[in-house]
């Protein structure tokens, strides 16, 4: 139903939340007003994308797809930086 905010973590998102320190509330946070970085249509593991969102000001970046129950499924989460980030929009070359 809308308005239910329902998705689920992978084990791997689950484990890079916990090593990064990020709250399941912060997750939710992000994912109200994130934008799409990147779109993967074509991932052999299915359609997914890398959103930017914040919770407060600290950014978070979120690989999400859809689970095959139809709810959104959190594949990574992670704080943006260095070495492979040089802020939250630029991928390090």
């Amino acid at each position: 139903m809308a308005g239910e905010n329902k998705f689920q973590l992978t084990e791997h998102a689950h484990d890079e939340r916990q090593e990064e320190t990020i709250k399941v509330e912060e997750i939710r946070e992000a994912l109200i007003n994130c934008e799409i970085l990147q779109d993967y249509p074509d991932d052999p593991r299915g359609a997914s994308c890398l959103v930017l969102g914040y919770s407060r000001e600290r950014p978070i970046h979120i690989v999400c797809g859809q689970a095959k129950n139809q709810w959104l499924l959190i594949i990574t989460v992670y704080i943006p930086g260095l070495p492979k980030w040089v802020d939250a929009r630029t991928r390090a070359k």
